[in-house]
């Protein structure tokens, strides 16, 4: 089963993985680039594996650069209190 499979086990990956950046001193921009790209890239080369993933891949497809970029950082604050924090 993939992270991607379950809404729920997607944050908690992401937490874990933000939480790894930050404990390795990444600075809050760069997480916010590395969340954008990530971003572009799961909406373009990804299919969505539930509901929620959808709609984020829809927003982001009708999105302009600047809303994309929000749409990242929103990413990176609902996850900060997933995963298991270090």
């Amino acid at each position: 089963m993939s992270v991607l499979d379950n809404w729920g086990s997607w944050k908690d990956f992401l937490g874990d993985r933000l939480h790894q950046a930050q404990g390795q001193g990444m600075e809050e921009r760069t997480v916010n680039e590395m969340a954008y790209e990530i971003g572009n890239y799961l909406a373009t080369s990804v299919d969505a594996k539930n509901e929620q993933e959808a709609v984020l891949r829809d927003l982001w497809n009708v999105a302009d650069d600047k809303e994309q970029k929000a749409i990242a950082g929103m990413m990176v604050k609902l996850v900060q209190n997933e995963g298991n924090q270090q």
